[in-house]
């Protein structure tokens, strides 16, 4: 079972020029097949007048759903390979368009597929992502007295705090891996002689960071 994914954090771009045509590639986070949509069809309308406008999305923690179109070029020469690129970087919830302004000179299917698959690499490089894990998030609520113990817990595992709220005790919620989280909860439990309560919020994918 697959640990981690990456996504984009909001949208990016990249163009490059193949023998006189040029190749746009316009990426976006997309967290369901609607705005997949509604992205390509934004792409297709802000470059109505180019000759081809072909798109490519990844949807799913395990990157299931997959979705391409070659929008009028040759079967196979730019939908899949920039599906391709996209899966080939563990990408989802990430849409991809590569607008080609066509040049004159025939590119042939080899030529296609590369130019393709360019532009979203080219497109990548300008890209922040942000990478996804399978992860559990918990709430542990500790006294004052176990305060340094929990501290030195956190700073040895690898342990993510999100927050922490003092009051009466001190409540810290948390996000270990899924893989870590038996072992982190116990050493959490050994360090307080069982006085941290431990409560599981929710087990997802969530930002490594």
């Amino acid at each position: 079972m697959e640990d981690h994914y990456f996504t984009l954090e909001g949208t990016a771009s990249g163009e490059i020029t193949e023998k006189k045509s040029r190749f746009i590639c316009t990426l976006s986070h997309v967290p369901d097949e609607d705005s997949a949509v509604s992205f390509i069809n934004s792409i297709k309308k802000k470059y109505y007048d180019a000759r081809h406008n072909c798109s490519a999305y990844i949807l799913g923690d395990r990157l299931e759903t997959t979705r391409s179109s070659d929008d009028g070029e040759p079967s196979g020469t730019a939908g899949r390979p920039m599906t391709d690129v996209l899966a080939g970087n563990r990408l989802s919830y990430t849409a991809a368009v590569v607008t080609r302004y066509f040049g004159g000179t025939l590119l042939g299917t080899g030529g296609l597929i590369r130019a393709y698959s360019q532009a979203v690499k080219e497109a990548l490089e300008q890209a922040k992502l942000v990478r996804m894990i399978r992860a559990v998030r918990f709430r542990t609520e500790v006294s004052y007295n176990d305060l340094n113990m929990i501290m030195k817990v956190i700073s040895t595992e690898q342990i993510r705090q999100l927050s922490s709220e003092y009051g009466e005790n001190i409540v810290f919620e948390l996000q270990v891996p899924e893989a870590s989280f038996e072992t982190v909860s116990k050493k959490l439990t050994e360090a307080t002689l069982g006085r941290a309560g431990i409560t599981v919020i929710d087990k997802g994918f969530f930002p490594d960071s």
